[in-house]
């Protein structure tokens, strides 16, 4: 913040910018220009090509607020969500994304209620009374109920709103967020988080982020997590039924929450040993990446069957009936708390960044607490894959978690590494997540990043591993 210097010159300063501005604004141009804002509709989708009706245009979301009930026996929930956002430009309507079967009971904007449409599959087209200038905050309101569905695409699988046996599991990558609270839900609108849930006493609810007071009452519990660093919709995750919770520290005393649900099969001491080796995971990721980028840290085993572990922010979630979970496994997914999480791809073209990444977490993993070389998994890996077809940095929208994405995008890292030697690229795991810390980035971004860090033209090295189809030659 600039200092508030009331100095001649500097009011001086400020009574010739004003004259200038009312001479300015005497013109009849610029008077219509201040008086008669063109206000227009947002775009309906945030423009990523493989999925074109994810996201909207015209405003940026600074907060959700989700106040949400739940009732483990219909499944239903009764919630309101208040977003905090800034139009873009001069909003004459604007689009939240929001699917399935939930009614609307009530949607304001600033307070006034708003008139809305349900369009398509995920479409909430909302008229606010009043329009909305390019620049000025507004909040939106909606109240809804019902009972939310889980979407399962051909392609990418489960995500969403997933019942279990004692209660729901809402993984929201990369299309799911939408169907149990209304969102921009793009990778590219990063927003803080509450989320306050209620629900029977003897239930447990975890979320992202750090938890507030937990309060009963009337046979009901109420769970508030705040998650106050910029978080993508498709990293939001609530986890709701009977669990064991393990609470520790990682290094330097950063809080670690750690669930096991009780349907688990556990072995004696496994919630202890979950939270350890969570800890011990993040403290030598930290030790490579930098620091570790959120407030607190952990993870939830839940037995939801959506037959995939997942980076949500803070806390990843692995699905499993047994609570033996493979180091690599945990390395994978805390190293997306650095690679994915704190650093979003802008696009979903981009998902090497984080899959690769995470993959290339396993790799070092094997090497420093199993002894196997980074060098050896690469060149298993490379003799092994059958599959090289499609570009790693364009798989195509069915093909985000193939393993085109996830070993090529580490072999590709690896070859780096061997290209630029081990300071330069020690130097890339570190600095890069530094340096965009909380941003989105691009594969163009990382490939002018490590070209400035190194002083080289790299153009023929990505090419042949990022853009170009077929077998590298080594």
């Amino acid at each position: 913040m600039r200092g508030a210097n009331r100095s001649r010159s500097h009011l001086l300063i400020i009574s010739g910018a004003l004259t200038a501005a009312l001479v300015a604004a005497a013109s009849p141009a610029a008077e219509a220009a201040v008086a008669q804002p063109q206000f227009s509709p947002g775009a309906p989708g945030a423009g990523d090509p493989y999925f074109p009706d994810m996201g909207n245009g015209g405003y940026d979301v600074g907060h959700y607020d989700i106040r949400l009930a739940f009732d483990p026996g219909t499944q239903a929930i009764d919630a309101t969500t208040t977003i905090l956002a800034t139009a873009t430009q001069d909003l004459s309507r604007f689009d939240l994304d929001f699917q399935g079967p939930l009614t609307i009971s009530r949607l304001t904007v600033n307070g006034q209620n708003a008139g809305f449409t349900r369009s398509g599959a995920q479409e909430l087209v909302i008229t606010p009374p009043h329009g909305l200038r390019k620049g000025s905050p507004f909040v939106v309101s909606v109240s809804y109920s019902g009972v939310p569905q889980k979407i399962d695409d051909p392609a990418l699988g489960l995500s969403g709103w997933v019942a279990t046996k004692d209660g729901a599991v809402a993984l929201n990558q990369p299309i799911g967020a939408a169907t149990y609270y209304p969102v921009n839900d793009t990778p590219d609108d990063k927003a803080t988080y509450t989320q306050t849930i209620t629900v029977p006493a003897g239930l447990t609810v975890l979320a992202n982020g750090e938890p507030g007071p937990t309060t009963t009452r009337d046979h009901r519990t109420t769970f508030r997590w705040t998650m106050n660093r910029p978080m993508a919709s498709e990293l939001s995750m609530l986890a709701i039924g009977r669990y064991d919770v393990t609470r520790g520290t990682a290094d330097g005393g950063l809080p670690n929450i750690t669930a096991i649900g009780k349907s688990i099969d556990t072995k004696p001491g496994q919630g202890e040993v979950f939270n350890r080796t969570t800890a011990q995971i993040i403290q030598w990721e930290a030790s490579t990446y930098g620091p570790y980028p959120f407030d607190s840290t952990g993870g939830i085993i839940a037995d939801v069957g959506v037959g995939y572990a997942l980076e949500t922010q803070s806390r990843p979630v692995y699905d499993q009936r047994d609570s033996d979970v493979d180091g690599d496994l945990l390395a994978h997914e805390l190293g997306h708390q650095w690679f994915g999480d704190s650093l979003t791809p802008v696009h979903w073209s981009d998902i090497w960044l984080n899959e690769g990444f995470a993959t290339y977490s396993e790799w070092l993993y094997q090497e420093k607490f199993n002894g196997i070389p980074v060098q050896q998994t690469f060149a298993k890996t490379y003799a092994d894959e059958k599959d090289w077809s499609g570009e790693v940095a364009d798989p195509g929208r069915d093909h985000i978690f193939d393993d085109l994405v996830y070993n090529r995008g580490a072999m590709t890292l690896q070859a780096l590494r061997l290209e630029i030697g081990d300071r330069a690229f020690f130097d890339v795991l570190n600095l890069w997540p530094t340096a965009h810390r909380y941003g989105n980035v691009s594969t163009q971004q990382f490939i002018r990043f490590v070209e400035r860090l190194t002083h080289r033209d790299l153009g023929s090295f990505f090419h042949t591993w990022l853009y170009q189809p077929g077998k590298p030659a080594l």
